[in-house]
Formats: structure tokens, sequence, C-alpha cells
């Protein structure tokens, strides 16, 4: 099947998801992860990408990310492809592909979903078995957004500015969105969103999105009311 053409609507976040072929590894060192970083905030810096959480997982990178410009996402992903694939090739005496095909992103609907789809990202290690708290895991976001760790590459979305008046409200605050659970019906939804390229957001934003997309934004087989009372109350609407 032909992958859907991508979306971009000015003001909107992505979370964009890129796996190692096969599933395999494609972080074997702490140099490994700090180089990608810095590759990254190189890259969104010069495409005009403002990158506000992340996280290295062993085999697969998270990003949430808001591009002003439609092809920012793609020309910043390339430039990072291109640049971490040479430097795992030359370390490692490798050759081949070291990415599963082309990366996998979503819009995202600030308004309801930032905060839950950064919380989702920043806690994949917790989800993972890996730590047990997503503090304890030092390639993530969480450090900055949840701990006030200065990291240069992040950019505070409006969103979570919006969760306090000083940096140490925000950080107050949004740590204490990580008592309470993602709902698993929500878990699925931003997999899907993501690994389907679907727009993650309400009804109303997701039928703004497709009169200009020409083309879907969501699963025909979805249908009817597509949030249980349980989701709804997750999400506070």
């Amino acid at each position: 099947m032909a992958r859907l053409p991508r979306l971009y609507v000015l003001g909107c976040s992505h979370h964009i998801i890129q796996r190692g072929n096969n599933r395999d590894a494609c972080f074997f060192d702490e140099r490994d992860y700090a180089f990608y970083l810095q590759q990254l905030q190189q890259s969104a810096k010069q495409f005009n990408v403002a990158v506000h959480a992340f996280v290295l997982m062993t085999n697969h990178v998270h990003l949430l990310v808001t591009p002003t410009t439609a092809d920012g996402c793609s020309k910043m992903m390339q430039s990072l492809g291109r640049k971490y694939v040479r430097y795992i090739n030359i370390s490692y005496q490798r050759s081949g592909t070291l990415w599963e095909g082309q990366y996998k992103s979503t819009l995202v609907d600030s308004e309801l979903y930032f905060l839950t789809v950064s919380r989702y990202i920043e806690l994949n290690p917790v989800r993972a078995g890996m730590v047990e708290a997503p503090g304890d895991y030092p390639w993530s976001s969480f450090r900055a957004n949840g701990m006030g760790k200065s990291i240069q590459l992040l950019t505070q979305h409006s969103c979570y500015r919006a969760l306090g008046r000083t940096d140490a409200q925000r950080v107050l605050r949004y740590r204490s969105l990580f008592s309470d659970t993602i709902h698993t019906e929500l878990l699925d939804a931003i997999r899907e969103c993501a690994n389907k390229s679907w727009v993650l957001g309400s009804d109303k934003f997701k039928s703004q999105i497709a009169v200009h997309a020409n083309r879907r934004v969501e699963s025909c087989g979805w249908g009817g009311d597509r949030k249980s009372l349980a989701l709804r109350e997750d999400q506070g609407v």
C-alpha cells in the first residue's frame, strides 16, 4: 500500500517515530546517543523545527516537534539520518541500512493531546521495563521537562509554558502529570496514529485537517463515537 502523503498545518506538532531496520539496535554506546542528540540539535536549528520532547531507545526514536515549514521535518530527518548512519558505519565498520525505511509521523491536536504525547514519549523506558521512573533514563527529555535540567536542544511548547508562570512551576506541574496513568485505549490510539499517519485529535480537529489535506486522516474502520467514556475522562472532554 502506498504511503499516505505527510500532513502539515502551521503551528501543529508532529509525533515522529523512527525504528532500526528489522527492529535491530541503532544505538550501541553512550557516545552514539550523545552524537545523535548533537546532530538532532543542529538539523532542527538548520530547518527551523522546534523539538519539545524526545526519547532515544535502543532500537527506535520518538520525537515531538513543531516545524515551521511543510518540509521541515522531512529535511531535518533526512539530514540527521545521513549524518548518523555515516557515523555509525564508520564507528563500527559496518555498511548498509540502519533505519527501517521512512520515519513515521502524525499530526497532534495540541489543545487536547500535546502533553499526553509528551508523557507517552518520556514513559517509553518505563513501559519497556528499563527503569522504574522516567527520570532514571538519561536519554529522554524528561530530565528537562520534569526535572529542570537544561537541555539546549529543547524548545518549550505553549502547552508546556501554560503549566506555570516560572520554569520551577512548570517542572513541578508537568511532573505531577505522571502520577496519572495513560489509559490503554489512548496508548493504542497514539501508536496507531503514528504508525499509520492518521491524525491524533478531536473529531473537530480531524474534520478541519481533512478539509485541507485531500486525504483520509483516520481509519475508515473506526467510525461512530471513537472515544469510550474512560478515554473521554482521561482527556477531560
